[in-house]
């Protein structure tokens, strides 16, 4: 094991509202005792409390907030103690930023800005982390990212590393791009103290229904067609949410200051791969033929700028201490049965319930 470079107390969490944030939230409260978190989130259309529903009042607090106001996140910051950022706030549906890629710029670009330059006002230029020093206790900045800033890749190249150059193809991720090179600049040119990761496509309970898996699961309820874009050929790499969540803690103890860490699932499938197993498995879970669901498949008109397959080498992860622990299936079932469950509750599981429109496909990132 690495030996221990930061132990966090006192956390802010941004985007705890969103999928993996809340996942994260809710996983350190239940393994750290003694850790307060303080969860900020602007509650936008991929953000709701009911993610946080379970976590303990009296170690965590929500603020429902805009991480580019700049006062707002120094007050928590001095407020709270905070000595862990872990930024995870983030617009992140491709589709949606090529739409309207104003927003991606303001909250990747803007955000990431004003956070790390209130953490340097706060912890370095006041003084706050000679304070804690004092205490034993270090500050550190994460920065989460994801792997499309490098680009694409041919079917039989190698994964990418931390050492790939970047190369983003849509709006979302030119403003992910941007804001690792804001970090990393800070890092550089104030000495703030940050690291850095970049994943692959996660899945798992809590996910935004627009997304890919929770839209299979759902047109398989509904007996709607399933569309997938151009021929199914694109690939991603796919990691179980509390997977990342262990990483991500990882790496804020154990990560080197400055440093980037790729986090991947070694779990690449192709679109339509992905999309025949998930209709497979939640036959299983409806006891109907499989046939009846993966006739739904539908193909569509491909998006612009479809990145063909992403993977990740996370061999530097790996000799910190980390390797995922979730099996594929496992993780799939699990989350389909938590979609299955969430669905019927919200009456979304009637077969035709919706008419046989063909919306606009969620397909990976």
């Amino acid at each position: 094991m690495a030996e221990r470079l930061h132990t966090p107390h006192s956390l802010l969490v941004t985007g705890a509202a969103g999928f993996i944030g809340a996942n994260l939230v809710l996983r350190l409260l239940q393994r750290f005792p003694q850790l307060r978190i303080v969860s900020l989130d602007l509650l936008t259309y991929a953000g709701s409390l009911d993610n946080l529903t379970g976590a303990d009042a009296n170690r965590h607090t929500f603020v429902r907030g805009d991480i580019c106001d700049g006062g707002l996140v120094t007050r928590l910051l001095i407020d709270h103690d905070i000595d862990t950022v872990l930024h995870l706030a983030a617009e992140s549906h491709v589709d949606r930023s090529i739409d309207g890629p104003a927003a991606f710029v303001q909250t990747n670009l803007v955000g990431t800005y004003t956070l790390v330059e209130a953490a340097r006002q706060v912890w370095l230029v006041q003084g706050k982390a000679a304070q804690l020093a004092a205490q034993g206790r270090t500050v550190r900045f994460h920065h989460v990212s994801t792997d499309e800033v490098y680009g694409d890749l041919d079917l039989h190249e190698p994964g990418f590393t931390e050492q790939t150059p970047y190369h983003p193809s849509s709006p979302y991720s030119a403003s992910k791009a941007g804001s690792d090179h804001l970090v990393r600049a800070w890092s550089r040119t104030y000495g703030l103290p940050v690291t850095l990761s970049n994943c692959s496509n996660n899945y798992g309970p809590r996910q935004h229904a627009e997304k890919l898996i929770p839209t299979v699961v759902r047109k398989c309820l509904q007996r709607h067609p399933i569309p997938v874009y151009g021929k199914g050929e694109n690939v991603r790499d796919w990691l179980f949410v509390d997977d990342h969540c262990d990483a991500l803690w990882h790496i804020v103890s154990y990560g080197q200051q400055g440093e980037t860490y790729n986090v991947g699932g070694n779990n690449e499938w192709s679109n339509l791969q992905l999309v025949r197993r998930i209709a497979s498995l939640t036959a299983q879970q409806l006891q109907v033929p499989e046939q009846q669901l993966l006739d739904l498949i539908t193909f569509v008109t491909d998006r612009p700028g479809h990145d063909r397959r992403y993977a990740i080498d996370a061999t530097k992860l790996a000799q910190l201490g980390w390797t995922p622990q979730t099996d594929f299936d496992q993780g799939l079932t699990t989350t389909i049965q938590w979609y299955i469950q969430g669905f019927r509750a919200s009456g979304l599981d009637e077969p035709g319930r919706l008419g046989l429109q063909t919306a606009a496909p969620s397909g990976p990132q």
